[in-house]
């Protein structure tokens, strides 16, 4: 347990010379500030927004969901970048500069290196993940007095998907060089926000082949579909006209939710550390 937490110890510090926690703070605290001040004027001049008598929408609580949605694709976003920071290098990156072969040897091996080196960095997005989401979700509540219908179980579900992400990086860095490793992962992120916005599409224009190629890539990235159950969970309790139009998204709607996503997510997890405590086991380093 030393030897782990020694290894835990060692990529803190060694992003903390690459000042990854500086520029990704830096993003953070300026990102807080324009989401304040968007829900400054936004709810400011929420008296003023006037719908049709017949058009039965409530302004509130369409704006504090759009607005919260919003935070949390910044949220995970944020994570992610962190994420991959942490992790585009783990392997390929130390085994270049000859900082594994000792360690790997003697005293803790590959898997229990590789493990580390995860736990360090999933532990590193969650408490990232979680405090960003509880801070917007205070601005926004605080502000513009709304707060979601669901308060712990989404953020626990961004902190989910960002985990997933930590571990398809750890498994790309086994195979794929640093920059290789985050711009696959990178691309993989757009891919499932494709996948969440064909969703919508799909629903909307009741087409099966899109719902269908939308549903299967949100499996296959369960990332996203964690992130869009959580996106559900805000505005559950929503229903009438504003229901149906938080339902159109993109920060509103879910059709992969539930259960199904949320345990898939955990055994998906769970294979991809597998794979990639296996692939690391055969490199020749």
């Amino acid at each position: 347990m030393i030897a782990v937490a020694t290894i835990v110890e060692y990529g803190f510090r060694e992003a903390v010379r690459r000042r990854v926690f500086t520029v990704v703070l830096l993003l953070t605290a300026v990102f807080l500030f324009l989401f304040w001040l968007a829900n400054h004027f936004v709810f400011t001049q929420l008296g003023n927004i006037t719908p049709p008598q017949d058009v039965h929408v409530d302004t509130r609580t369409f704006a504090g969901a759009f607005l919260m949605g919003l935070a949390m694709f910044a949220t995970l976003f944020l994570g992610i970048v962190l994420a991959v920071f942490l992790t585009l290098g783990v392997v390929s990156a130390d085994a270049e500069r000859g900082l594994l072969q000792p360690l790997v040897v003697r005293p803790i091996g590959r898997g229990s290196l590789l493990l580390a080196r995860f736990a360090g960095a999933a532990g590193v997005a969650v408490v990232y993940v979680l405090v960003v989401y509880f801070a917007a979700m205070s601005i926004t509540g605080l502000t513009g007095h709304w707060w979601p219908d669901r308060i712990v179980a989404p953020g626990v579900e961004l902190a989910l998907a960002a985990i997933v992400v930590v571990a398809l990086s750890l498994l790309g860095s086994v195979f794929l060089s640093g920059t290789a490793n985050g711009i696959a992962i990178f691309m993989l992120f757009g891919a499932g926000l494709v996948a969440g916005l064909l969703a919508t599409i799909g629903h909307a224009l009741n087409s099966h082949a899109v719902k269908t190629a939308s549903t299967v890539t949100s499996y296959a990235l369960p990332f996203e579909g964690v992130y869009q159950d959580a996106l559900r969970m805000i505005t559950e309790k929503a229903s009438g006209l504003t229901g149906f139009l938080l339902q159109l998204g993109p920060f509103g709607g879910a059709y992969i939710h539930g259960w199904p996503i949320r345990v898939w997510a955990a055994v998906y997890l769970l294979l991809v550390l597998v794979a990639a405590v296996a692939a690391f086991s055969r490199r020749n380093l």
